[in-house]
């Protein structure tokens, strides 16, 4: 693996034991969605065991965000990747889906019995609440090392527009995703 970035990676690559481990406990037991789990994901292998790179942690992030369907799922096959090849990929992929797909059935069968509990719906809208501040959290991981002096007015100018493109006028995300990757080509930050 190439070391680039802010910190250097273990010398010996994880075992795929230790890649299934990591994934089926924070892939699947994270509450919050995706963004969640991509927060804790960044905690536990670019900072707790720097198996990745804040580069290479970011750039399966965004590539992640271009691929249609699920993007945690690709995320994670694409972190399994840069750990430990293509047998981390489908080790990755495998334990972030399979235990998570077992107690959605469950959870989705047992929501009928829920759904008219006023309990329930009260914990559902506090979760709802804390998972908008799980997301803003994440979105911060994920920005703050590219929130350098010289390229702030870059980010937060694109962050913007990203958004109203989105929100206001409904661009698809996809689109949004693929324009601010031709913003950055043509407006490159400028390094101090």
């Amino acid at each position: 693996m190439v070391n680039s970035g802010e910190c250097k990676l273990s010398d010996d690559r994880p075992g795929l034991w230790q890649v299934i481990d990591v994934f089926v406990r924070y892939a699947n037991f994270t509450l919050g969605g995706g963004s969640a789990t991509v927060a804790v994901i960044h905690r536990e292998l670019v900072e707790r065991r720097k198996w990745l790179n804040q580069n290479d942690f970011t750039l399966c992030f965004a590539l992640a965000r271009l691929t249609p369907g699920t993007n945690l799922l690709a995320f994670c096959a694409g972190v399994g990747l840069l750990v430990r090849g293509l047998a981390g990929a489908v080790a990755a992929l495998l334990a972030s889906s399979v235990p998570c797909t077992i107690i959605v059935v469950a959870a989705t069968a047992l929501f009928s019995h829920w759904q008219h509990n006023p309990w329930a719906q009260a914990a559902l809208h506090g979760a709802i609440a804390a998972a908008v501040g799980i997301t803003v959290k994440t979105c911060w991981t994920i920005a703050h090392p590219h929130f350098k002096p010289h390229a702030r007015v870059r980010v937060i100018l694109i962050a913007a527009v990203a958004f109203v493109l989105h929100a206001i006028f409904s661009v698809p995300a996809i689109a949004v995703l693929l324009l601010a990757c031709v913003v950055g080509v043509l407006l490159p930050s400028k390094q101090p």
